[in-house]
C-alpha cells in the first residue's frame, strides 16, 4: 500500500503521514528497492487511533503517547494509557465542583440585591455573612482561594474584600459545605476565575463539560487500537 493510498484511507494528507511516520506516531514504513514506502493496514490503524487520541488530550501528548506505548513494557503502556483517563476524569470534577459552587451563589443571588462596583466588605462584615470564623477567610486567602485587598496608609494590614474576592470566598464556602477539601476547591477556583459573570460562568462550564464528555468519548474509541499497538509491542519483544 503507497501513501496516497494510506491517506485516502486514513483521511490525513499525503504529507501529514509523512509527518507522523517521521515524528514517530505510526511505524517506519518498509521501503521498496525503489526506495517508496510500503505501508500496511497497521499503519492505518495507528493513524486512527491517533486522530481520536488527539481529539481527547491533544496532538502533543498523543504523540508522546503513540511513540511510548510501542517501547515501554506492556504494563507500563497500559499504565500510561490508563492516566489519560484519570486525568479527563480529574478535569469533569474540577468543573463539575465550580458548576455545582456556582449554582449555589447563584440561588442566594436571586433575593440579593444588584451589587454595585464599589462594594467591598471587610474580613469582619464577610466573615459574619458566611458564618465562618475571620481566622477560616485568612487560612483560605493562604491557600490561594481568596485574595483580599490590603488598605490603610502606613501598615496596609486591614484586608478589604472586592466583589471578585467576595464571590470566591462564596464559592469556596458553598464547596466546604458540600464536603470538597481544599485541593478540590483550589481547582473550582482555578477553573472560574476569569470567565465572568456567573450566567456566562453556567454556560462555559457547560461547554466546557460537553467537551470533556466528546474527547472522554474519543478515548474510549481509540482505546481498542491502542491495545492492540501495546500488545503487538509486546509479542515482538518476546
Amino acid at each position: 500500500m503507497n501513501t496516497a493510498a494510506v491517506a485516502a484511507a486514513s483521511g490525513y494528507s499525503v504529507q501529514q503521514v509523512r509527518d507522523l511516520e517521521a515524528s514517530g506516531v505510526i511505524p517506519a514504513a518498509e521501503r521498496s528497492e525503489s526506495g517508496y514506502r510500503r505501508f500496511a493496514e497497521v499503519h492505518i490503524e495507528a493513524l486512527r487511533a491517533y486522530r481520536d487520541l488527539a481529539h481527547a488530550v491533544g496532538p502533543v501528548e498523543a504523540r508522546r503517547v503513540m511513540r511510548e506505548i510501542r517501547v515501554l513494557p506492556r504494563d507500563r503502556a497500559a499504565a500510561l494509557i490508563g492516566g489519560l483517563h484519570i486525568t479527563l476524569d480529574a478535569e469533569r470534577a474540577q468543573s463539575r465542583a465550580a458548576r455545582h459552587a456556582l449554582e449555589s451563589i447563584q440561588d442566594e443571588s436571586v433575593t440579593d440585591a444588584p451589587p454595585l462596583a464599589g462594594d467591598s466588605m471587610t474580613i469582619t462584615e464577610l466573615s459574619q455573612a458566611l458564618g465562618v470564623r475571620a481566622s477560616t477567610l485568612r487560612f483560605w486567602e493562604q491557600c490561594g482561594l481568596v485574595a483580599p485587598d490590603r488598605t490603610g496608609a502606613r501598615s496596609r494590614t486591614a484586608r478589604v474584600y472586592s466583589l471578585t474576592a467576595i464571590r470566591d470566598a462564596r464559592i469556596t464556602a458553598a464547596l466546604r459545605a458540600g464536603g470538597y477539601r481544599i485541593p478540590d476547591v483550589q481547582r473550582a477556583i482555578t477553573a472560574l476565575r476569569g470567565l465572568g459573570e456567573v450566567s456566562e460562568s453556567m454556560a462555559a462550564l457547560d461547554r466546557r463539560l460537553a467537551s470533556i464528555a466528546d474527547r472522554t468519548l474519543a478515548l474510549l474509541r481509540a482505546g481498542t487500537r491502542l491495545a492492540a499497538i501495546v500488545e503487538s509491542a509486546g509479542a515482538a519483544s518476546r
